[in-house]
């Protein structure tokens, strides 16, 4: 089931990057050929034509842009093949990031109600009716209860022994994926960075062909340096967010763990005494 709802989330994921490249080669064709359009009308039409009413113009102004077609627009400005490297660092790292938080969800566990559930079955049918309570309840809690339960023949030094590596095991497991979400996070604002000094490469070279130093030779070369470094940017930031979260989350089951597993070991203790 895990496994279903990290592959629906990346499959879910990758749908939104695709059809955001599409739209974007949409546009930079539509901007294209737009261009064209304009160049070759003007070539044909004569110059005393009538300018369109300053009435229609004020109209156009004025019409607000909703924030989908103002990114694309942004998008688009900034280079959008380079920019589709950034974006697809966004949607890994977001694919990973909601995949590690549904797991983590599934692993959390009502500790003091699995404690008692135990104790009680301890009481009523001894180790293998508490071993059967940890195997039907869901998380890497039961999971260590589990292992301490299938060792209690051999000692309570052997079930500590028991807990302690198979907790390990299982803090491997809670942050797999953390490292490659890290990578996402650290490469974003670098291939910002890296628009920002091809930008400006492209700007100089500009300046170069001109021979000259003016606002519009520059303008362009400046945007794609300013425009890659900020989706770089917001992307870091988005990823660091879900990363943060992620980190107190383990944290947070880390210490549930630690906290149940010594309550465990007491229980056991006490009901090893009470058997003797």
């Amino acid at each position: 089931m895990k496994k279903l709802f990290a592959l629906l989330t990346i499959v879910a994921m990758l749908s939104f990057g695709l059809t955001t490249f599409s739209f974007a080669q949409e546009g930079s064709n539509q901007d294209e050929m737009a261009q064209v359009d304009t160049t070759a009308a003007q070539d044909v039409s004569d110059f005393d034509e009538a300018a369109p009413p300053a009435s229609t113009l004020k109209k156009e102004a004025e019409d607000p842009k909703d924030f989908q077609q103002i990114l694309k627009e942004k998008f688009i400005e900034g280079n959008w093949m380079f920019m589709g490297v950034v974006l697809l660092c966004l949607i890994f790292g977001l694919a990973l990031a909601i995949e590690r938080i549904i797991y983590l969800n599934l692993s959390t566990t009502n500790t003091s109600k699995l404690l008692n559930k135990v104790e009680a079955a301890l009481e009523t049918g001894g180790v293998e009716k508490a071993k059967e309570v940890c195997k039907n309840t869901r998380g890497p809690v039961a999971g260590i209860f589990y292992q301490g339960l299938d060792r209690y023949n051999e000692g309570i030094e052997t079930v500590e022994k028991s807990i302690v590596g198979y907790g390990s095991v299982l803090m491997g497991r809670l942050e797999s994926g953390l490292s490659w979400i890290s990578l996402f996070i650290a490469l974003a604002p670098m291939l910002g960075f890296m628009g920002t000094v091809i930008g400006m490469i492209q700007a100089f070279d500009d300046i170069a062909a001109a021979g000259d130093i003016s606002p519009t030779i520059v303008a362009s070369g400046i945007k794609v340096a300013l425009l890659t470094t900020v989706f770089g940017l917001i992307v870091a930031i988005i990823l660091q967010i879900f990363n943060n979260y992620i980190v107190s989350k383990i944290d947070s089951l880390v210490n549930n763990m630690e906290d149940s597993s010594i309550s465990f070991i007491d229980m056991l203790t006490k009901y090893r005494a009470s058997n003797k």
